[in-house]
Formats: structure tokens, sequence, C-alpha cells
């Protein structure tokens, strides 16, 4: 698909809100993902430490 200009491809033949819309939901959606899980390995490494730490 051959779009003439920037702002042809932006609105995607009338249909840009909905696609720029599913990419931002997608990238959000993975973005927070990530997040989630950086948070809670990085809350799972401090429990672990703190056990090792009792054991001793």
């Amino acid at each position: 698909m051959a779009f003439n200009s920037l702002a042809d491809f932006l609105r995607m033949g009338q249909h840009g809100f909905y696609v720029w819309m599913s990419y931002g939901l997608s990238y959000g959606i993975i973005f927070s993902m990530v997040l989630l899980t950086l948070k809670r390995q990085d809350s799972w490494l401090r429990q672990q430490t703190q056990l090792q730490r009792r054991e001793k």
C-alpha cells in the first residue's frame, strides 16, 4: 500500500485512529508486562537475599 504523503500514511485510509490506537494499546500492554516482570523479579531477589541471611 503506497501513500502519497505522511498525512495519508497517518490516516491509513480513514482507519488511522483504530490502527494507531491498536499499536499504542499493544505497546502499552507489552511495556507494562515488562515493568511488572522486572518489579516482581526485584521483589523475588530481595526475598531470596533475606532468606539466605536468616539461614546464616
